[in-house]
């Protein structure tokens, strides 16, 4: 009987670790980064082509958008970088430019960055609307208490 409860104890270890390696490594493989513009520009090379994050501010003046295309080309930058990103899809609402966002995808060798996903940071200031309001008013204080960000 001893020598069964080793054989069943080193095949449950066995089990326990295999299953360990496939979590763990596909964790790591599927791990997504965020950096600055000044941050990804001093990694070089060696992000080029890799799943990566970006996040910074949108530069005022950097924004062309096609709508029949669909293609948002921008600026993301921070105190010392910028980046040159492009995006392909539905530019979302809250989208201008001095706003904060975030975008997923790789870095092209040519220094731009081709997005695949944007996020735009909102206010987490919730007001509730009164009884007697009107949608487009409560539209633009949105729009004007964003501005002051």
């Amino acid at each position: 009987m001893g020598s069964k409860q080793l054989w069943a104890g080193l095949g449950l270890l066995a089990v326990a670790a295999s299953i360990g390696m496939l979590i763990f490594g596909g964790l790591t493989e599927n791990v997504v980064y965020f950096l600055t513009p000044s941050e990804l520009e001093a990694r070089g090379t060696e992000v080029v082509d890799q799943p990566l994050r970006l996040g910074g501010q949108v530069k005022p003046g950097s924004v062309e958008w096609d709508a029949e295309a669909l293609d948002l080309i921008f600026a993301v930058q921070d105190s010392a970088s910028e980046i040159s990103v492009r995006y392909t899809g539905a530019q979302p609402s809250m989208f201008r430019e001095g706003i904060g966002v975030v975008v997923e995808g790789t870095m092209r060798s040519d220094g731009s960055f081709e997005a695949n996903t944007l996020m735009v940071k909102h206010s987490n200031e919730y007001k509730a609307p009164h009884g007697d309001s009107v949608p487009e008013a409560m539209y633009e204080s949105i729009i004007r208490s964003g501005d002051t960000e």
